[in-house]
């Protein structure tokens, strides 16, 4: 069953204090209470008892002995027998975080954030002083943001008017929004555009005018057939290359034969995926789908072929 690092990380956290407080039980018992096959609970404990604090000697690793007779027990927690508290730093960010998230348009659960938020807020109430948390504002035009948000969850069509880079640059153009993000303050939405008939991302702050939508009833005019979803690729990835796991939102499906991980990263498109593994320099390759294998073999050689010809 494929996982994702933010999954595993979790179970990790709460895996050294429920052994602590259940000492003596097997790996099948503990793989039972996670929901993990004892192969999995296995691979976690042998990344266990190689964490721990800087410095990374004997004494400063998690100790846990399982090994012999398939009975757990924790012989040093390092610091994971205590419950984890938030920094005031690390309060501030989710917090900061969650309030631009309540403002971004086509949030699935507002009310959700908010409840979050004010549970953070509860959880350090008096380690921060009200000026630590800034007040937050976005991009977000209120009223292009609750047209938006419609269009989402009706997946129908808006009819905009787009200034681009230059403000000289604008276009009249019909577009079926499918995911709304903020990057660094800025709310991008990504949409099929009808004019470039591919899946385009637009600012929001660029966006001068959306027309009326379509009624409830109606769908706007629908895509072609063979337009580009987004997808995943599955990348191979060597231990240096691991992180696009966690930066991406990647799915962890296994390791080859080569002891790569296996992910399947959420693709926005060919040419992002041939930008990214080309990025790894080497600590990652495309195993699928092979539209993405041939591209970034043809991009790697076409890069070559710009450079002289090695003398030896």
């Amino acid at each position: 069953m494929s996982v994702s690092a933010g999954d595993r990380l979790a179970r990790l956290l709460a895996l050294v204090p429920w052994l602590l407080a259940n000492d003596g039980v097997t790996v099948a018992e503990a793989a039972e209470h996670f929901g993990v096959d004892p192969a999995a609970l296995e691979r976690d404990l042998w990344l266990l008892v190689v964490s721990g604090l800087p410095g990374h000697g004997p004494d400063q690793l998690v100790d846990i002995d399982f090994w012999d007779d398939g009975v757990i027990h924790v012989r040093d927690p390092q610091t994971l027998d205590r419950p984890l508290r938030l920094t005031p730093d690390e309060a501030v960010v989710l917090l900061v975080s969650l309030r631009m998230l309540a403002q971004i348009p086509g949030v699935t659960d507002r009310q959700a954030v908010l409840t979050a938020a004010a549970k953070v807020e509860a959880a350090v109430d008096g380690a921060l002083p009200d000026s630590a948390v800034p007040a937050i504002e976005t991009n977000t035009d209120a009223q292009l943001a609750e047209q938006i948000e419609a269009a989402l969850a009706r997946d129908s069509a808006l009819r905009i008017r787009y200034a681009g880079a230059s403000r000289d640059d604008v276009t009249d153009r019909t577009i079926i929004p499918k995911a709304v993000q903020a990057i660094d303050g800025v709310v991008y939405v990504e949409a099929w555009c009808a004019s470039a008939e591919a899946v385009r991302t637009f600012r929001l702050d660029r966006i001068i005018r959306i027309d009326p939508t379509d009624p409830p009833s109606e769908r706007g005019p629908a895509p072609p057939a063979d337009r580009p979803e987004p997808s995943s690729a599955r990348l191979a990835l060597h231990p240096r290359a691991r992180w696009v796991a966690d930066v991406h939102a990647a799915t962890i499906v296994g390791e080859d034969s080569a002891g790569r991980v296996l992910v399947d990263v959420p693709m926005h498109s060919i040419d992002w995926a041939v930008r990214l593994v080309l990025s790894l320099r080497g600590h990652g390759e495309a195993v699928e789908p092979p539209a993405l294998v041939e591209a970034v073999r043809s991009a790697a050689e076409s890069a070559l072929s710009s450079y002289p010809d090695h003398v030896g």
